[in-house]
């Protein structure tokens, strides 16, 4: 938030445990990014899923996510016209620009 607020953009915090539209936001962000991009795999939650489970959230996995936010990878960055996931340093140049 710190690089985001220094670069001059205006950021709003929402927690995805508690505050979030899930529902209203998951099956947008899958279809911005993609399961592969938006599933947190180094989670715990991942790793207590069954092998089924875990094709479910890689394939159509909008209920699993919703249901289990912290399989979401975070932070989930709306700019209004791109949907980014995750952070490093190519995530902070890019929101930089």
């Amino acid at each position: 938030m710190t690089a985001l607020t220094g670069s001059g953009r205006e950021v709003a915090f929402v927690d995805i445990r508690a505050e979030a539209d899930l529902p209203a936001r998951v099956p947008a962000w899958l279809k911005a990014v993609g399961a592969e991009e938006l599933v947190n795999r180094r989670s715990k939650t991942w790793r207590g899923l069954t092998t089924a489970q875990q094709a479910t959230a890689l394939g159509d996995g909008a209920v699993l996510l919703i249901e289990n936010p912290t399989l979401i990878k975070r932070p989930v960055i709306d700019t209004g016209a791109d949907i980014i996931v995750g952070w490093d340093k190519g995530t902070e140049q890019a929101l930089q620009a």
